[in-house]
């Protein structure tokens, strides 16, 4: 850490966002760079408990390689990366407003929480893209030994199926070269979510192994509740989804959404927003029982309602077919 200079930062009015581009709403995230402003690598990431890929150790072998990087960089021997396209808080108008105006304190989430709204005021909103963020790599059946960086814990699913190996150690997603889990966090992120599959280069016995992944449905998603982000759909209710054997015991759709609710929040009552009951199964929402992406009914909702809208539902209670109109909330920002 000595052979760093180290700042932090606390305001991001004058940080170019367009160059320290990650996931807003990271507790602790750190960018390894020169003072040409070269980018070697990035630390932090999370997960909806906050610092599951977080560890001194991890933090010591991130610094470690960094140092290696620019002794490489120094040598001329690590190519200069190309500089993203500027971008600066004072970009977002109803950031400016907000913050700017006031002679507040921009911060982290406030950048990320207005730049949705703008997204969604002019109709580009790509929810699964702009919301689901960071999609978490589990999904994948990635575990990794967090201590020791990008060694693989872990593979399951996916990329177990493709050949991954625990003692493996992660070198490339794609084309991108990466150290650190920010990095496989990072670069996975950036996938578009219509793709189904991924290239994972790994070192195995000091040897480079390429890897073909076939990505499963929802990939890209993640718990993003703790964000609480004002275009976000709430709903205050969770969903079991019916086996395919008993859909078709009830006359439905074997690959609709059909799901049973397990849970409901006493905040969908005080907010009036519905009045479903645990045992009840939704079949379909505003006349929809089943969707490209969606594998429940909350998150159909999610994906395909704007937030504080109306959404009719159709259910099954008590063996009876009822109907019922459900309201979202729109969540008020937070400081």
């Amino acid at each position: 850490m000595q052979q760093y200079v180290c700042v932090r930062i606390a305001r991001m009015d004058d940080v170019d966002i367009g160059l320290f581009e990650y996931d807003r709403y990271n507790t602790l995230y750190f960018f390894i760079l020169n003072a040409d402003e070269q980018i070697y690598l990035r630390y932090g990431g999370r997960d909806t408990s906050q610092d599951t890929y977080l560890s001194l150790d991890s933090l010591e072998l991130a610094l470690s390689k960094g140092l290696q990087l620019h002794q490489q960089f120094q040598r001329g021997k690590l190519p200069k990366a190309a500089r993203p396209q500027p971008k600066f808080a004072r970009d977002i108008p109803l950031l400016v407003e907000r913050t700017y105006a006031r002679n507040s304190c921009v911060e982290c989430h406030l950048i990320g929480d207005f730049n949705l709204q703008h997204k969604e005021l002019e109709g580009t909103l790509n929810k699964p893209q702009d919301m689901f963020r960071p999609a978490d790599i589990r999904a994948a059946g990635v575990y990794l030994d967090v201590p020791k960086g990008l060694l693989v814990k872990e593979a399951k699913g996916a990329v177990a199926d493709a050949g991954l190996l625990p003692g493996d150690r992660i070198a490339k997603l794609n084309d991108t070269v990466l150290w650190t889990f920010a990095d496989l966090q990072h670069a996975y992120d950036k996938l578009p979510r219509s793709e189904t599959a991924m290239r994972l280069a790994v070192v195995r016995q000091g040897k480079i192994v390429d890897l073909a992944v076939a990505l499963p449905k929802l990939w890209w998603f993640s718990d993003i509740r703790y964000k609480q982000l004002t275009v976000d759909p709430r709903v205050y209710f969770e969903t079991r989804p019916l086996a395919v054997e008993d859909k078709r015991k009830l006359g439905l759709d074997p690959e609709g959404f059909a799901a049973e609710v397990k849970y409901v929040s006493a905040m969908a009552k005080a907010l009036q927003l519905h009045e479903l009951r645990t045992g009840d199964i939704i079949i379909a929402v505003d006349g929809k029982s089943k969707d490209d992406l969606a594998d429940t009914p909350e998150l159909f909702i999610r994906l395909r309602t704007k937030a504080g809208d109306s959404a009719q539902l159709d259910l099954i209670r008590d063996g009876q077919p009822v109907k019922m109109e459900l309201k979202t909330s729109r969540m008020s920002f937070r400081k």
